[in-house]
């Protein structure tokens, strides 16, 4: 096994207390947050869609959190980095359709298989080799053009919704630029009270607790074996999560100077997704948004931290999943928009210079126009296809890149352009 080991020496309760900061627990809360809402929305539209019912999605989101949590909290101690794992927001996406001629447990049968071939993969050490082929430039390329998005959508709550983003932006513009007040509250934090309490004087938020349960009662599922559904489901989501929703990951953690150990955590997802699978889970994924959040800011030895922090905010979401579940999806629409907005400008900006600032610029501009685009085939992601495409064009426009890449192996162009 080629397993990356962790890091030395162990993390102790003193060092964690030493390191612990505001401006980490803000970004693990808004990287809670933001996996909290909007994801959350997609795994009740599908699953509403196709058929589910309410203990279903209760189930599905408890496995989504605090199984996932558990892992994080691991991840983040064993490693001392910012490895949140959540679960595949694509791969959900691409269930879906499944769900319409599928069985539930033929769909978790699924599920369980793209487990074990990760596990495998993990374990046999191809999946930090397969990836390492893959310039960085490319993949920042593609992260730009999947999060541009949360800034569009930024710009868009703005317009549509002024009484709630207006205030938030002009918290967060004043806080970044009155640093004595920006330290004693993080940007992030003064957008998110700000914007708090815009919402509680919109009078817009007023949750139907009428019914509901407040503690979290997952189910236990058998999984059913069908060659369809294995045919459909299993290599897509293998690859939603190996290729695009790690690569991610491991990129943008790669951009704000960590190193992060790929095999472990291609393990970790494919036993995650097997726990997760048992009540209801889609696959499990190391979060390239929530990443980004949490090494948004501060020293980078400390972003842990904030995983830590993120982990046991998931671990209590999940147990009362129901509740907050209803709370949160109660929340207007454009306060969530602009607090990921907000805290991915950023992000997206350092995306952006990646990209374009040294080699691979052709393969990088190729990547950003196709997840731009957004348009999947064959079942997979455009995410994916940004990849391919990326390094087809380079390969052909670009070859003095990959002889320059091939020359220096050790120093990617990432690493280039923060040095230079």
């Amino acid at each position: 096994m080629s397993l990356e080991s962790p890091i030395r020496p162990p993390t102790r309760w003193r060092t964690v207390l030493r390191d612990a900061g505001t401006v980490y627990s803000v970004n693990g809360l808004i990287g809670f947050i933001f996996a909290a809402t909007g994801p959350v929305a997609v795994i009740l539209a599908v699953g509403t869609r196709g058929g589910l019912s309410e203990s279903d999605l209760a189930s599905w989101i408890f496995g989504s959190f605090f199984l996932n949590g558990l892992v994080t909290l691991l991840f983040c101690w064993l490693y001392r980095q910012p490895l949140a794992f959540f679960w595949t927001i694509p791969g959900t996406v691409l269930v879906g359709p499944a769900l319409g001629h599928l069985s539930f447990p033929q769909v978790i049968g699924a599920f369980v298989a793209t487990g074990v071939l990760m596990l495998l993969l993990g374990l046999s050490g191809w999946v930090r080799r397969a990836m390492a082929m893959v310039p960085m430039p490319i993949v920042m390329g593609m992260v730009a053009g999947v999060f541009l998005r949360f800034g569009l959508d930024l710009v868009r709550a703005l317009h549509e919704d002024a009484a709630i983003a207006v205030p938030m932006v002009l918290a967060f513009l004043l806080l970044n630029a009155w640093h004595a007040a920006g330290r004693r509250v993080p940007p992030m934090l003064g957008a998110l009270l700000v914007g708090a309490i815009a919402v509680g004087l919109s009078g817009r938020f007023a949750p139907d607790l009428s019914g509901s349960s407040i503690l979290a009662r997952p189910n236990i599922y058998l999984p059913e074996w069908s060659l369809e559904a294995m045919v459909e489901l299993v290599v897509p989501l293998a690859i939603t999560v190996l290729v695009v929703q790690n690569g991610q990951g491991t990129g943008l953690l790669q951009l704000a100077g960590h190193r992060a150990p790929v095999n472990a955590i291609t393990v970790a997802c494919g036993i995650a997704s097997l726990a997760t699978a048992m009540v209801g889970a889609v696959s499990t994924c190391l979060t390239g948004p929530v990443s980004a959040l949490l090494s948004a800011s501060g020293e980078r030895s400390r972003h842990y931290i904030a995983g830590l922090v993120v982990g046991t905010l998931a671990l209590g979401f999940g147990v009362v999943s129901p509740l907050f579940t209803r709370l949160l999806l109660a929340t207007p629409k454009s306060f969530v928009l602009t607090l990921a907005g907000l805290a991915m400008l950023r992000v997206l900006q350092s995306a952006f210079v990646a990209a374009f600032s040294t080699r691979f610029t052709f393969g990088a501009l190729l990547s950003f126009v196709i997840a731009v685009a957004d348009t999947p085939l064959l079942g997979v992601g455009a995410a994916f296809w940004a990849l391919v495409a990326g390094v087809a064009g380079s390969a052909v426009a670009e070859r003095d890149d990959f002889a320059a890449l091939r020359a220096h192996p050790s120093g990617t162009p990432a690493e280039d352009a923060k040095s230079g």
